[in-house]
């Protein structure tokens, strides 16, 4: 299905992937239904630092997918629904676990439904890397088991099974895409390497939690250009898609590069407790088997981790007020 000249429902609108997909399906030509969590500050998170130009082409609607009876409505006439709409910080799901399920396993259910109830043409829902839990074997490849070692990355898991549910009992055309950490401009402080940048531009010390995490980095617009690519394929209806670089990097070493490219490599480096995840849910390896994105779809990565860190930085100094650097965001 391709996108152009299609009405197009994306959830999670207001988030930092959400707002990314926003400006570029615009760019390619869709007609966009942004959905927001609603709020009584008429808030549109972050595609209100959208270009003009894109916020004039796109409709915003404030909701909750909590609610079905709002989920029903929004997704009428639609012919594709990106579903992006989640909790997503770790630490804050060892703090609200039942949010996370309110969120992402019942708000996941209500969409599915409407998709289901509104004959939605494809339904493509965002699960992540998280759901592997600290691989088994590397990289980690769409048949690698799933381990819930965070209330996040459980209801994460459950929303992933109920999409598959509905593909495999309704013939609903769902298709799942699993990034693996993505990173990039207007990404929040609840994130690592925005935590890392925006103490690195205002303050002379870093505090910071466990460096010896490896991830797989994967820049937005990388991401993103699989969010579609996987929307308007038929090959992956019914399918897992991993989204990543195939490249791990330990957050040590993304701490150096950052400190290099600004070149403060005098900041002191100060490890802080609260900011490091227990030792049976930190997940300590996460690097993505990328070949079935390029079998099915043709998708490689475009940009380096070097060449994503001096976009996301360039962009955080011309946008540094919008960060409290202070403090420990979860």
């Amino acid at each position: 299905m391709n996108i152009q000249n299609k009405n197009i429902v994306v959830t999670g609108a207001g988030g930092f992937i959400g707002s990314h997909l926003v400006e570029e399906l615009v760019n390619r030509g869709a007609s966009v239904k942004a959905i927001v969590r609603y709020n009584s500050r008429n808030d549109w998170g972050q595609i209100e630092l959208l270009k003009g130009n894109v916020l004039d082409e796109i409709e915003v609607e404030l909701g909750d997918i909590t609610d079905p009876f709002f989920v029903r409505n929004v997704t009428k006439d639609a012919d594709m629904v990106f579903h992006l709409a989640a909790l997503i910080g770790i630490p804050y799901s060892y703090i609200a676990p039942q949010n996370y399920v309110n969120v992402n396993i019942i708000g996941t259910l209500n969409v599915l439904q409407s998709c289901l109830d509104n004959g939605v043409g494809k339904l493509v829902q965002t699960s992540t890397s998280e759901t592997y839990g600290t691989a088994e074997y590397t990289p980690i490849d769409e048949s690698h088991p799933l381990k819930g070692q965070s209330p996040y990355s459980a209801t994460k898991i459950g929303a992933d099974k109920l999409a598959e549910s509905y593909y495999r009992s309704f013939e609903l055309p769902v298709a799942l895409i699993r990034p693996f950490n993505t990173f990039g401009p207007r990404q929040s402080a609840r994130a690592i390497i925005p935590t890392i940048i925006s103490q690195a531009l205002i303050k002379d010390e870093i505090h910071i939690g466990s460096i010896s995490p490896i991830r797989d980095l994967t820049y937005v617009k990388d991401t993103v250009r699989g969010f579609i690519e996987i929307g308007e394929s038929n090959k992956s209806i019914g399918e897992v898609i991993n989204i990543g670089t195939g490249f791990g990097v330990t957050i040590g070493e993304v701490l150096t590069r950052i400190i290099r490219i600004l070149g403060k490599e005098d900041i002191q480096i100060i490890e802080d407790e609260k900011r490091i995840r227990p030792d049976k849910s930190e997940v300590m390896e996460l690097i993505c088997d990328n070949s079935k994105a390029e079998r099915f779809l043709g998708w490689r990565p475009q940009y380096s981790l070097e060449e994503g860190l001096r976009e996301t930085i360039k962009w955080m100094q011309e946008h540094i007020t919008l960060y409290k650097a202070d403090k420990y965001i979860i």
